[in-house]
């Protein structure tokens, strides 16, 4: 099948959605929307696509899109995703971060027990080609049980942290936490839309026995120069080994003891991994068994571990999960580092 998928937002992200789109053979890129017809045209006339809007009902009414990229901020997700629901849109591509808060949640928690619309959300790292072959090593068994994993980026929480906890979950099979002990400092917000801390760092207990250790922020460690977006990575250590991945290189150990590692091109990765992202949507329409692995309810799960973090920094204790987070929460973090 060839599936018809449409853009909803055409700024800077939604470029890296559409340039995977010369590495995907199921998907056509029909239609896309934007309030700035400036952004609109500039983007329907790089990426050749043949129908663009200003109104999204008016898009989905004429185009009935079977995929739709939503690539808009944050602060907007639950009025987005209802209304592609109520539509009948059958996969949404959904950007990272999912939430901003507990309010936002809890509604998409809601929304994901209701809907019919498969959501996924955009981490695309955990398509790129490299994280599936170290997760295909955790899996067939290389490095033994796993113990511990440690994850960290420059950028705070809400901008690429949720990259790297994506990313620990998955090295760890997507095992459900049980305790979460954070501190936060400081305030951070990309654009109005992405409230952080600056600084943060969290414990984390899985129910499988293994321990996760999250840094995202100022202070978070830095092995090559380079912008401060160029700075995610995951180690995950097991009873017989361990993998290492960084945005431009890894490392790994092996059975002789020794240690290998080398360069990587993350551009070329990430093209790549967005591909393959897209594609694993296309294999979850066509089959139910093929749950995508950046699926909406797997997704909330690891922010309702962000909610705890906040939760345990401002009550100074442990928290246990899972848990109801109170609805102010954000706006107590917010007090706790000094933000009126």
């Amino acid at each position: 099948m060839n599936y018809r998928c449409a853009f909803l937002g055409c700024g800077p992200r939604a470029q890296g959605h559409a340039d995977a789109y010369d590495l995907i053979t199921r998907g056509v890129m029909a239609a896309c929307c934007d309030l700035d017809t400036d952004r609109l045209d500039a983007f329907a006339e790089k990426y050749q696509i043949p129908h663009r809007y200003t109104d999204l009902d008016e898009m989905l009414a004429k185009e009935t899109p079977d995929v739709v990229h939503m690539v808009t901020r944050p602060n907007l997700r639950v009025d987005l995703m209802t209304r592609l629901s109520e539509a009948g849109v059958a996969g949404v591509i959904v950007e990272k971060p999912i939430c901003v808060g507990a309010d936002d949640y809890k509604a998409l928690r809601q929304l994901d027990q209701q809907s019919s619309t498969k959501f996924v959300v955009n981490h695309q790292l955990r398509h790129h080609p490299m994280i599936r072959d170290f997760i295909r090593c955790i899996q067939e068994g290389e490095i033994g049980e796993v113990r511990f994993l440690d994850a960290s980026s420059v950028l705070p929480l809400s901008g690429q942290g949720v990259h790297v906890l994506d990313l620990l979950f998955a090295f760890n099979g997507y095992a459900q936490p049980e305790t979460v002990f954070g501190a936060v400092s400081g305030y951070d917000d990309i654009d109005g839309t992405h409230p952080s801390p600056a600084t943060m760092e969290a414990l984390l207990t899985f129910r499988n026995g293994a321990r996760g250790a999250l840094q995202a922020g100022e202070g978070a460690p830095i092995f090559e120069e380079g912008p401060n977006w160029a700075h995610k990575r995951l180690a995950v250590y097991g009873t017989h080994g361990f993998l290492h991945w960084r945005m431009q290189a890894w490392e790994r150990s092996l059975p002789d003891g020794t240690v290998a590692g080398g360069a990587k091109d993350y551009g070329e990765e990430d093209r790549q991994g967005q591909a393959n992202l897209t594609n694993a949507l296309f294999d979850w329409l066509a089959d139910d068994a093929a749950v995508s692995p950046t699926n909406l309810k797997t997704s909330l799960d690891e922010w309702l571990t962000i909610l705890a973090i906040y939760q345990s920094a401002v009550e100074a204790q442990p928290v246990d999960l899972p848990f109801d987070p109170p609805d102010d929460l954000l706006s107590r973090f917010k007090h706790l580092v000094g933000v009126q």
